[in-house]
Formats: C-alpha cells, sequence, structure tokens
C-alpha cells in the first residue's frame, strides 16, 4: 500500500493533525523541519496556517510549493493532548479527501 495523507488540519503555529491511509491519526510538531530556503517562510504562524491536503498526491501542502511526504509525517513522534489542542489561537481547519 502507498502511503497517504487522507486529512489534515493546523492544530498549532506549527503543528498539524494529520490522518494516513492506513488508519493513523497523529498530532506532529514541524519546527524541526521547517528550515532551509523552502520551508523557513513556514516559521511564520500565518504562512503554516494555510497547510492544505494535496489530494491527487496525499500530502500535505502549501501554497508556495512546500510540501511533506507522508513517510516524513508519520516518522514523526504524536505529540497527542501532550500539549492540549494547540489549537485555541489556530482555528483548525480540517481538510478531508471527499
Amino acid at each position: 500500500m502507498i502511503l497517504r495523507v487522507t486529512a489534515v488540519s493546523v492544530s498549532g503555529p506549527s503543528h498539524l493533525t494529520v490522518t494516513f491511509n492506513n488508519g493513523v491519526k497523529k498530532r506532529v510538531n514541524l519546527a524541526p523541519l521547517l528550515t532551509g530556503p523552502v520551508f523557513e517562510p513556514l516559521r511564520n504562524p500565518h504562512a503554516f496556517g494555510r497547510a492544505k491536503l494535496d489530494d491527487l498526491l496525499g500530502v500535505v501542502t502549501w501554497s508556495d510549493e512546500a510540501d511533506f511526504a507522508p513517510e516524513a509525517l508519520l516518522a514523526l513522534p504524536d505529540e497527542g493532548a501532550a500539549f492540549g489542542s494547540g489549537g485555541e489561537n489556530f482555528p483548525a481547519r480540517r481538510i478531508a479527501l471527499s
């Protein structure tokens, strides 16, 4: 089975809640990965908040063409509820496949 993201929501200034087609759902912190010219702009919470699901490829992407493969997101630790909802100032936007 090819791993795909099936739903994503922004759950903090650098956190996503991601659901995969293998049934795994987790909250991940992308801050450690937001380096270099492609990802550095996503350190801005407003820019990070524009995350969206590319339902054709099953990846999380942003309008500036930055994206993360499902395998990279799955490899990150699940921060789950350890940090609360994390979305107090970042309303969740759920994006799912139709």
